[in-house]
């Protein structure tokens, strides 16, 4: 088999098993992570796999976007991979976003939100019920990340249903917090075009989120964003301004001029598309990361899908300077996106930290989850 072709073959490969064959042989070799780690499958069996939440009996529940289905993974042999696989909903709607908590599973699927109680005794039979249903409908940027704020508040996103616009509803473009008890929502933040990521800072306490930069400015421009929020209310630029200090070319004009803007604290190359992310907690576990790592930032670059070049499809750690409001970022895997040919076998969706120190990533093209762990020097 001469070259052109053995690289023909290996794509059409890799395609066959992403589009739904449940195998080992996803080519795991093609990832590279730093000295001292090591990547493994945890599951292959999990299409469009998005974001990812733990139960406290260590169930591992996964949403999904265009496959419409919820999963929940067991890992009954504690061996790192799970052997247990169950759909506990089907049919919904972008049901991408996953939180746990009190023995309760949340789920967001565009407009609803859904909570199947005491859903670790009841994998089997599990019993979902909507508990809100008056989130916009609408599917673009419509598909959610959930985050728990507080014991009682969920965070949940409304993307703007657009590249770039105005809306005339203010929901549009926000960070909303949801009360569980009182069912109300309020605002967390303003001027944000599509967030599919966030998590809470362990060391101050603050609200961390990604955010999708606008299309059609060009390959490199304006850049996706990791922002902090200090108090509620921040705008962060969206739609007069991108990044730092990229005015949009139509809508800048339109900036009212009491506004005050946030600046992003990190800007990511355009078109990465930054999604999930979580603040690695230091902890003395089995496989817990070196000190550089801990209460640092991984976050997943789900790729470009309408570049020249692409870019993204790799995670990436962020170490914050929280004295300087700056971050640097550096890659931590890579190997999804093959430079050469510019095809992409997987496309990381989030991260998730494990009691045991390791890593979880969601993969929504490959269909599947891989853990990292460390077994270095610490």
């Amino acid at each position: 088999m001469n070259h052109g072709k053995m690289i023909c073959f290996f794509w059409l490969s890799a395609l066959f098993l992403l589009t739904g064959s449940a195998s080992a042989s996803l080519p795991l070799q093609t990832l590279h992570v730093p000295s001292g780690f090591s990547i493994s499958i945890f599951s292959n069996d999990v299409d469009n796999a998005r974001q990812m939440a733990l139960g406290d009996q260590g169930t591992l529940f996964v949403g999904s976007r265009r496959a419409g289905n919820v999963y929940a993974l067991v890992d009954t042999n504690q061996d790192g991979s799970a052997d247990q696989h169950f759909i506990i909903a089907s049919s919904l709607t972008m049901p991408s976003g996953v939180a746990f908590r009190n023995g309760t599973l949340y789920v967001a699927a565009v407009n609803k939100l859904y909570a199947f109680e005491n859903i670790e005794a009841n994998l089997r039979h599990p019993n979902k019920r909507v508990i809100e249903n008056r989130l916009p409908d609408r599917r673009h940027h419509g598909w959610k990340y959930l985050k728990f704020i507080t014991n009682e508040e969920l965070v949940i996103p409304v993307g703007m249903p657009c590249n770039v616009c105005l809306s005339r509803k203010p929901i549009f473009g926000t960070l909303q917090r949801y009360n569980l008890k009182s069912q109300r929502f309020t605002t967390l933040a303003t001027g944000v075009r599509n967030s599919v990521g966030f998590d809470i800072d362990p060391v101050s306490g603050e609200f961390w989120f990604t955010d999708n930069g606008r299309d059609r400015m060009g390959d490199d421009l304006p850049p996706d964003e990791l922002n902090r929020i200090q108090h509620p209310g921040q705008h962060f630029g969206f739609p007069y301004l991108h990044g730092r200090n990229i005015p949009d070319p139509v809508f800048a004009e339109y900036k009212p001029k009491i506004l005050h803007l946030t600046p992003p604290i990190l800007e990511i190359q355009a078109h990465s598309a930054p999604l999930g992310m979580t603040f690695y907690s230091s902890s003395q576990a089995k496989y817990s990361f070196p000190k550089k790592y801990h209460h640092g930032i991984f976050i997943a670059e789900h790729g470009s899908w309408n570049r020249s070049r692409k870019v993204g499809y790799q995670v990436i750690f962020v170490s914050p300077d929280r004295k300087l409001d700056t971050a640097r970022a550096e890659p931590f895997v890579t190997g999804w996106l093959n430079e050469r040919t510019q095809q992409a076998w997987g496309r990381p969706a989030d991260v998730l930290q494990l009691p045991d120190g390791s890593l979880l990533i969601s993969d929504d093209r490959a269909g599947a989850i891989y853990r990292i762990t460390h077994t270095g020097n610490r």
